[in-house]
């Protein structure tokens, strides 16, 4: 059974979407989306940024397994409450979706910036 990562490069190359043009909007570098491509589970923002991008749900193809591994994604069989637990039923309060894209857009940010540091290493003390 393919892990995360391959379902991601299998739905990539099956849009027609040329990986320049994903890494240009996602923010990120080529070598990022490889290593990513070979990660077994991957954040539930990342994979949902990319569906929206090569306009493919991805709800359909992970399991349930798998969609449960998701950073930030709740199974209903993953709690189960005991008898002796008071359940509160209190709503959830949701982030304002300002800030979960400016949150998005540093981190895509942070993730270039390390890129770029790693790179100017290798380049000013070369591999090791």
């Amino acid at each position: 059974m393919p892990h995360q990562g391959q379902i991601l490069q299998e739905a990539i190359k099956n849009s027609g979407i040329s990986i320049t043009r994903i890494v240009d909007e996602l923010g990120i570098t080529r070598p990022t989306i490889y290593r990513k491509f070979k990660d077994e589970t991957l954040d539930y923002t990342f994979v949902t940024r990319v569906g929206d991008i090569i306009g493919h749900d991805f709800s359909s193809d992970f399991t349930v397994l798998q969609q449960a591994s998701l950073p930030f994604v709740s199974s209903s069989a993953a709690v189960t409450p005991s008898s002796s637990v008071t359940q509160r039923n209190a709503p959830l309060q949701q982030p304002e979706p300002d800030c979960v894209k400016q949150l998005m857009a540093l981190q895509t940010k942070y993730i270039s910036l390390l890129e770029a540091y790693n790179e100017l290493l290798l380049k000013v003390y070369g591999p090791r």
